[in-house]
């Protein structure tokens, strides 16, 4: 994959198989295997088969520890969750960000101490908070 492009989109299955990877920092493909069959039923080879494409794609990255490969992360949850929202944003809301967050307030609600963290944030983002 060449610098700055990203990897195409990832599945709801690749998603859950990269989250594993960004919790541990790396893991092998028994260990991501365990982390989500512990939810459902889950073939290993179906998790192996996964990760391979998740490198090939510039997802994951591996090392080799004797034949067991120890895969990483090549891109950042960060980066890979703001694309997600900005991707949710534009597709769902028309690109407005105002829609995503009456979305939120009206069908889940915040609790006090959430609305405080997020008045912090948008005090920081409009350069009035420390």
């Amino acid at each position: 994959m060449a610098k700055g492009r990203q990897p195409p989109r990832l599945s709801q299955a690749q998603l859950q198989i990269m989250h594993v990877v960004w919790d541990r920092g790396e893991a092998t493909v028994a260990e991501v295997w365990e982390a989500l069959s512990a939810d459902r039923a889950l073939a290993r080879n179906t998790v192996q088969t996964m990760m391979a494409r998740l490198e090939d794609k510039g997802w994951l990255k591996h090392t080799a520890d004797g034949k067991t490969y120890r895969y990483s992360a090549a891109v950042p949850r960060t980066l890979t969750l703001r694309r997600l929202v900005r991707d949710l944003v534009d597709s769902a809301f028309g690109g407005s960000v105002e829609g995503l967050v009456m979305a939120l307030l009206e069908g889940r609600g915040v609790s006090k101490e959430e609305a405080d963290r997020i008045r912090a944030m948008i005090d920081e983002a409009e350069g009035i908070g420390p």
